[in-house]
């Protein structure tokens, strides 16, 4: 009997294309899974995508290959998590804004200064509340191999220095679709709205929004320079990445080659946080280079307590002990 994945596949007319030469000739009785994600393949998910895809033909002499579709050509991230819960999808490494989609509880994520920095952030998500959150991800028709990352969040736009919470009010703002992020903005007084990623450059073209928040790794990729003068290096938020799998896909391997996509999804995982790092290391004087104008210096402490009218909200969904947990954890 087909699998629910096989028939999905059998009926879909799929359009999209793999990313040129990134999939080696093929051995006789190869299996292909196709991964996908938002951004360009010279991007934190692209180098991600690009090690697992090099782990697996490694630790399983070619008998597995994975194909990248980058850019959003498996569609957007809520769009390809359904994919992975249905089959049709193999496998997606997916930003940390639409996971409550699919897990409510992991919009904890999205909370703005909830770490602080990127060692309390890998110290938390390496640890047991990381391992947590995969098995609850786990049990939505997937399998959640492994923890990467997107990167921190740094606020752009086109209209002035931003440097202090006053300094938002009046800017139009988008932020991913997540009610989390929202609630934390609006805080802050920001008039803001969420639209898919694919659709924002066009929308900062036409100033429809005066601004919005990324990685820097994501604001070099989009090359938002073009569109954004100001960018203030906020790190309000930790935007983790995660890749998953299709339990289809998964259950249709053998336990050697499971324990071989999950090394692979480490890998991966590891990849996209270098990325990310370097990015954030040499990024900046690029997007100066570029013309941006760069805010290097903000008290933090000033945007959290602007936001912390949110609190009682955040509280009442993910629970105030897991927060503090979080906040504790090193």
């Amino acid at each position: 009997m087909l699998s629910r994945r096989n028939m999905l596949l059998a009926g879909a007319a799929l359009t999209a294309r793999p990313v040129p030469g990134h999939a080696a000739a093929a051995p006789a009785r190869v299996r292909k899974l196709r991964i996908g994600y938002l951004l360009p393949i010279e991007s934190q998910l692209g180098a991600g995508a690009t090690a697992m895809a090099k782990e697996v033909v490694r630790r399983t002499g070619g008998r597995i290959q994975i194909e990248q579709f980058p850019d959003s050509a498996l569609g957007g991230e809520v769009e390809m998590l359904n994919g992975v819960q249905l089959g049709s999808i193999d496998l997606a490494f997916i930003t940390g804004a639409p996971l409550p989609n699919v897990l409510p509880a992991a919009g904890i994520f999205n909370i703005p200064f909830l770490f602080s920095g990127l060692p309390h952030a890998h110290a938390v998500l390496d640890g047991p509340i990381g391992d947590a959150y995969l098995r609850l991800l786990s049990e939505k028709d997937m399998v959640a191999l492994a923890w990467g990352e997107n990167g921190m969040r740094h606020i752009t736009n086109s209209k002035r220095p931003v440097t202090s919470p006053d300094d938002l009010k009046g800017l139009k703002l988008r932020v991913p679709e997540s009610p989390v992020m929202l609630l934390g903005f609006r805080a802050l007084g920001v008039d803001t709205s969420s639209l898919p990623f694919p659709q924002l450059y066009a929308a900062l073209q036409a100033g429809m929004f005066d601004g919005q928040e990324n990685p820097i790794a994501t604001i070099l990729a989009a090359k938002f320079a073009q569109v954004q003068r100001f960018l203030t290096l906020s790190g309000h938020i930790y935007d983790p990445a995660v890749i998953v799998m299709s339990s289809d896909a998964h259950d249709d391997l053998s336990a050697d080659d499971r324990v071989a996509i999950v090394e692979a999804a480490k890998a991966g995982a590891s990849a996209s946080r270098a990325f990310a790092a370097a990015a954030e290391g040499t990024g900046v004087a690029s997007l100066q280079g570029a013309g941006m104008e760069v805010l290097t210096s903000i008290d933090r402490a000033r945007f959290a307590a602007a936001m912390a009218p949110a609190t009682p909200a955040f509280e009442k969904m993910f629970g105030r002990q897991q927060i503090e947990q979080i906040r504790r954890a090193a």
